[in-house]
């Protein structure tokens, strides 16, 4: 690579670093301090993902649709902040009203929200563990990417991913779930490093949806609010799957960290919810 190259390859390094810290200030804030706050921070981020959603589908969002479009995202998780779990459902499958697209994206956010309303009930730890975990693993992505190149993952959805950075995004997954676990004294630390490579899969499997979605619509980023990462879509398109996946899994080892769930728990929960 020619130092051209190099440069282009990290020109947007600075910027991401820099918004990458007022994230972690704000966000690290929200979820230490809990309550009203965190509630807060979750709804303002579903409205500001609905939003882009709705202008990435041609929705305008000061007309009334996408006024509503915006709201309806934030009473989806509205009703999960104020202990009606039950209505997250109704506010998802309602959505199709919107059309099958922005009812797609909607169900997404809406999931997204109530689980990382449900994980802060018990402590700081199940939200602190999905989202570094997702960090990490698109922080190591990125990094191992750039430093080792060598094939594209996926070319055709996404050209800048390379297996390199999936293979670095998974180890750093994976150690830190670990390092969660060990942190937190919660837990097993070896179901944690499992989990934590589950979550940094569904992370990536987030992003090539995002990028898949952008790139039919023929757009670059879902915004611009967020210098060196795009929108809020963009920065959290890895979260959006990944804490629904925990919040899932937490079903299965009621009281306890999610990441302490092994395959007998899934097993159990699964066999406990079937009728009769």
């Amino acid at each position: 690579m020619t130092a051209d190259g190099q440069s282009s390859a990290w020109r947007d390094l600075r910027p991401r670093v820099l918004s990458a810290m007022v994230l972690v200030v704000v966000a690290g804030g929200c979820i230490g301090v809990g309550g009203f706050a965190y509630a807060l921070m979750v709804l303002l981020a579903m409205g500001g993902m609905a939003a882009e959603a709705a202008g990435l589908l041609r929705l305008p969002v000061r007309s009334w649709r996408g006024v509503l479009y915006v709201l309806w995202a934030i009473c989806g998780g509205l009703s999960a902040a104020t202990g009606h779990w039950q209505y997250f459902i109704l506010f998802s499958i309602g959505s199709c009203v919107f059309g099958a697209e922005l009812c797609t994206i909607m169900c997404v956010i809406i999931m997204a929200g109530t689980a990382l309303l449900w994980l802060r009930q018990a402590s700081i730890w199940p939200v602190l563990f999905v989202v570094a975990v997702v960090v990490a693993s698109d922080t190591s992505a990125y990094m191992a990417g750039r430093l080792l190149g060598g094939p594209k993952l996926a070319p055709r959805i996404s050209p800048g991913k390379t297996r390199s950075g999936a293979l670095g995004g998974l180890v750093g997954a994976v150690l830190v779930g670990g390092g969660i676990a060990l942190l937190s004294g919660l837990g097993s630390v070896e179901m944690a490093l499992v989990w934590g490579g589950v979550l940094g899969v569904s992370a990536q499997l987030g992003d090539l949806a995002e990028s898949a979605m952008k790139r039919a619509l023929g757009v670059k980023d879902s915004g611009t609010l967020l210098p060196g990462h795009g929108g809020l879509l963009d920065r959290f398109d890895g979260l959006v799957i990944a804490a629904p996946v925990a919040a899932a899994i937490s079903l299965a080892v009621p009281g306890a960290p999610f990441w302490s769930a092994g395959l007998h728990d899934l097993v159990h929960s699964l066999v406990a919810g079937l009728p009769g």
